[in-house]
């Protein structure tokens, strides 16, 4: 019946004497783009607003007295439409002639050579001479900043960037000056550019006008091998195409539209990856002998990892030892990370840095978790969103664009609570101020009109709630400052709207969502089993070949404080900086009597290590990693740095190490995907398609955890903390990345 109705909505027209059906609305450049016919355009681009500046698009349609642009006329019934004819061809020719009029020939050294959409047009409508004699006008290249460059005579005037810029990033940072052939795009700050950073420009750009300051002079196209993956900051997820030649990265994009995030990238998915090659990166083991870390070899210091490990857990019990994960590593690793503490070592003191509260979330969901949960393109299609605390434009990127898009293609409505105005702020339909750390409080009003807030407070939560109670199938999400008790206060209040109310919990790393799925938690199995239920621990104990200890371990903030107070005899990390983040920084390692680590770089935790592994990052691996809104997609190995290994061969070589003086038994997995194959059979909400991943898509799981009478979930103050990054940090990584590093907007941050 469905179908049916869709048939009948749909308008009937003919190109080039094909039939075609299309929904009403479709403009006809889209229309034929269902056929696989190609219609040229530079100044079209899809979720812009239409310009016809190029006039490429030019087609004939029956009954119109002269050609017209395809990319604005909408489609209707019966039309009749050609592509390919004769005077269609020439008025192409005509128009690639007159943008040739002062263009400069300079594809041998324009870094767009290979991947010109006007280099294309050319060649193939053969526009090979020109009437136009007059001298071309030379404009100098520019330096916006050190990531864009801009080169006037190579502009074609399709003001991609410039829409791009207002509308799609709402920062407004460039514009046209001049008129006639002496137009260019212009900066918002005279000479130079001062905004996000995003290189939207760059990519979006069809000509070699905009380049970018990381790749330019660097290589060719054809030289590289492109290698998509998932960004390696934070935990939107972009995926991103890393372009690379031998072994290095030249630069990164997603000009092939795919993935959760299409075209959006932000400063840090397409120039943050320079840290790969950072001159300090650590590129062997080290150990420490007095007071100074010195080169080791691979099995010396495996070997002395494993050996002190094993003494002082002989010597003082399992419990003496704790363990602290990562939120950039991949499921797989963290899985065998937590794996090897609860079953290798048995011990629940096992945690990792949580930036937002999604345990409980999915505790405060229940059964009903595995379809409340909101991916990123149903926030891309809400039709009502209500943003509870983060900021998300800075702290994540692709959230924000989504909500900004849904807001400009579908007229959606933005409800903002919120303890200070945020970029989004403008955009908003209600903007409720609920005062500094008092979110929490707000939350109890709309679930239950209860507590006490100042009268204007009360007044805009009464606006809040009425506009929202207006709206059906809104999208909730909300951040660090929302968690515990305060979520089952959002949840019970978004069980009163109307339709379906789905939720996001906003995080800050790569993997922050996959840690918290994959068990890096004192009280939680993976897929948030709890750890006091008997049959949880059996099924478990089945997979590992172990029994699992039933007593709860100490969170990253008790296991810093123990460690640095003596009372923890010995410290696993990997891929963390707690000592910088938790405990007391300045007292470092206090009285910690063996500390391990797995790292890219001499980090502050790092420095003071007994044992010191390096790690491969992100870019320099493969296995799966799962976003904030609970997406998982694939990682894969693009570039090498000679020296490291990858976190799960380190745990596999020490698992193998503990073995050989008697503890536990070795991890005999041979690839990540192998993990992968345990992860799905093993955890809740995993097992899901894996053909869809290897296309660059990502697959949402339907994660749930049965209540069985257990408390609301709370958490202890403290133990939940945003980085509160902007768009140049991301904790400890970005101090690395060299070209973000140089940039003024990074000026600013802490």
């Amino acid at each position: 019946m469905a179908e049916t109705i869709t048939e009948q909505k749909l308008i009937s027209l003919k190109i080039n004497d094909r039939d075609v059906q299309v929904p009403p609305g479709t403009l006809l450049i889209e229309a034929t783009r269902r056929i696989g016919t190609e219609v040229p355009s530079f100044c079209y681009y899809p979720g812009l607003s239409l310009q016809a500046a190029c006039r490429m698009c030019l087609v004939e349609i029956e009954k119109f007295p002269k050609l017209q642009t395809a990319c604005t006329v909408v489609a209707t019934e019966g039309m009749v439409v050609r592509t390919n004819t004769d005077q269609v061809r020439n008025a192409r020719k005509y128009m690639l002639e007159f943008l040739l009029t002062n263009h400069p020939l300079d594809c041998p050294v324009c870094d767009k050579g290979g991947e010109c959409e006007l280099q294309d047009m050319v060649f193939r409508y053969g526009a090979d001479t020109s009437r136009f004699v007059e001298e071309k006008i030379h404009r100098p290249e520019e330096k916006w900043s050190e990531l864009v460059y801009y080169d006037a005579p190579r502009c074609i005037l399709c003001f991609r960037c410039v829409r791009v810029c207002d509308e799609g990033m709402d920062v407004k940072a460039l514009g046209v000056g001049m008129r006639g052939a002496n137009s260019v795009i212009i900066p918002n700050r005279e000479d130079h550019l001062e905004c996000e950073e995003c290189g939207m420009c760059i990519d979006i750009c069809p000509v070699g006008a905009l380049t970018s300051g990381t790749y330019r002079y660097k290589t060719r196209p054809w030289e590289m091998e492109y290698v998509p993956t998932t960004c390696a900051h934070c935990s939107n997820g972009c995926k991103v195409t890393l372009s690379v030649r031998n072994h290095e990265i030249m630069r990164a994009n997603n000009r092939d539209l795919s993935g959760i995030n299409k075209d959006f990238l932000c400063v840090k998915g397409r120039f943050g990856f320079d840290f790969t090659q950072h001159k300090e990166r650590i590129r062997q083991p080290m150990v420490r002998k007095g007071d100074k870390l010195f080169p080791a070899s691979w099995e010396e210091a495996a070997q002395t990892a494993a050996t002190k490990l094993k003494e002082i857990h002989a010597k003082n019990g399992a419990d003496s030892i704790g363990f602290i994960g990562s939120n950039r590593t991949s499921n797989e690793e963290n899985y065998l990370f937590q794996r090897l503490a609860r079953a290798t070592f048995g011990t629940n003191n096992v945690d990792h840095h949580r930036t937002v509260d999604y345990t409980g979330l999915i505790s405060a969901l229940g059964e009903g978790a595995a379809d409340s949960l909101l991916t990123m393109d149903q926030l891309y299609h809400s039709k009502a969103v209500l943003l509870v605390g983060n900021d998300p434009t800075n702290q994540n990127p692709l959230a924000a664009w989504q909500i900004r898009t849904g807001i400009r293609h579908f007229g959606a409505k933005l409800f903002i609570l919120h303890e200070h105005e945020i970029k989004l702020h403008r955009q908003a339909t209600v903007f409720a101020n609920a005062g500094e750390r008092q979110i929490p409080a707000a939350l109890r009003y709309l679930a239950h009109e209860e507590g006490q807030l100042a009268p204007a407070v009360v007044e805009q939560l009464v606006q809040l709630k009425a506009g929202l109670e207006a709206e059906s199938d809104v999208a909730i999400v909300f951040g660090a400052e929302v968690s515990g008790a305060a979520i089952a206060q959002l949840v019970a209040f978004g069980s009163k709207l109307p339709g379906k109310t789905r939720y996001m919990a906003l995080g800050d790393y790569a993997n922050s969502r996959g840690a918290a799925d994959m068990g890096v938690l004192p009280d939680r199995l993976p897929g948030y089993a709890h750890l006091d239920s008997a049959a949880n621990r059996e099924a478990f104990d089945k997979v590992w070949g172990s029994v699992i200890s039933a007593k709860p371990g100490m969170a990253t903030p008790q296991i810093v404080e123990a460690a640095q107070a003596g009372k923890l005899k010995a410290l696993y990390v990997m891929g963390a900086n707690p000592f910088a983040h938790f405990g007391t920084p300045a007292q470092g390692r206090g009285k910690l009597e063996f500390l391990v680590v797995q790292e890219m770089f001499l980090t502050d935790t790092a420095k003071v290590a007994d044992v010191v592994f390096p790690a491969a990052s992100a870019y320099e691996k493969d296995g799966t990693v799962t976003n904030t809104s609970g997406e998982i997609q694939l990682l894969r190995k693009g570039a090498e740095v000679m020296g490291t290994r990858t976190d799960f061969d380190l745990l596999r070589i020490l698992s193998h190490q503990l073995e050989r003086v008697g503890l536990g038994k070795a991890f005999h997995y041979k690839t990540a995907a192998a993990v992968f194959e345990e992860i799905r059979k093993a955890v809740p909400g995993y097992n899901v398609e894996t053909t869809p991943l290897l296309t660059g898509s990502a697959e949402p799981t339907h994660m749930h955890v049965a209540r069985n009478g257990h408390a609301p979930y709370d958490v202890p103050a403290g133990l939940i903390r945003s980085a509160h990054d902007t768009l140049f940090t991301t904790g400890t990584l970005t101090r690395f990345c060299t070209m973000m590093e140089s940039l003024q907007e990074d000026e600013a941050k802490s």
